[in-house]
């Protein structure tokens, strides 16, 4: 990779953690000022940062056009798809595609409720990681010792009475989803709205993603949510077959 590319993709990632002024892009930067202003215009040019009244760098347009070219080229999307327009159909609740992007869980795509009470999401957001079915699903699949990583950095929040609010409470309840092959978000990030996730594995048995059902509480209660298990998990091995994988006898689903 070339000096310069570095660079300018060392701001666009500065820019993406917090807008930034020329100035403090600069004293982070190793290079002249100038450098940085002459790299910063052609970004600008190219839309992919924008100045804001402040004189501050934010990032531009051309990263929602690159977004959504990126979502349609994702191999998972595709192939998931019409196994979870089946499932949305059988179920009549959300349906969410969610995948591992680095220490984040995404959402990648979305069908949504036929009920007119719905829940509020959107791809492209962020799951919460000690809450998420989604999440715990992904997690429960790495080494431990990524997840021990992943733990210890959560800010923990508590914002329901069920929100899991240490380390060691979301690594026993890993543990769980990865013996029983399925994970529930117990009304621990809202308390109006839970949901439960199943993995789906590539041809050699990885958690590539995760999908998942999510209700509104005043819809179906827990115990009936759990009713559509069979449901989402026979979606989720449908699209794992189609990716390939083949469940050999004695391997999670």
């Amino acid at each position: 990779m070339s000096q310069s590319l570095g660079r300018a993709l060392d701001l666009l990632a500065e820019i993406a953690d917090r807008p930034a002024t020329l100035d403090e892009l600069a004293t982070k930067a190793s290079v002249h000022k100038t450098t940085i202003m002459r790299q910063l215009r052609v970004l600008e040019e190219k839309r992919f940062v924008v100045r804001d009244d402040t004189q501050r760098f934010r990032l531009g347009s051309r990263f929602f056009e690159l977004s959504f070219k990126a979502l349609e080229q994702r191999d998972i999307r595709s192939t998931a798809r019409d196994r979870l327009d089946e499932i949305n159909a059988r179920t009549g609740h959300t349906v969410h595609l969610a995948v591992l992007e680095g220490d984040e869980v995404v959402y990648i795509d979305k069908v949504e409720s036929h009920h007119p009470v719905r829940m509020y999401s959107r791809i492209g957001l962020t799951a919460a990681l000690q809450s998420a079915a989604v999440a715990k699903v992904l997690l429960a699949d790495l080494p431990l010792s990524r997840q021990q990583s992943i733990a210890d950095g959560i800010d923990y929040v508590r914002l329901t009475p069920n929100t899991l609010t240490t380390p060691g409470a979301l690594l026993a309840e890993l543990a769980m989803v990865k013996e029983q092959g399925w994970a529930h978000d117990n009304a621990e990030h809202e308390s109006f709205v839970h949901c439960i996730a199943a993995p789906i594995r590539d041809a050699g048995g990885r958690v590539i993603a995760a999908a998942s059902i999510s209700v509104p509480v005043v819809l179906l209660g827990y115990d009936d949510l759990l009713t559509l298990l069979p449901e989402l998990k026979a979606g989720t091995r449908a699209i794992s077959a189609d990716l390939g994988w083949v469940n050999t006898e004695g391997s999670p689903e």
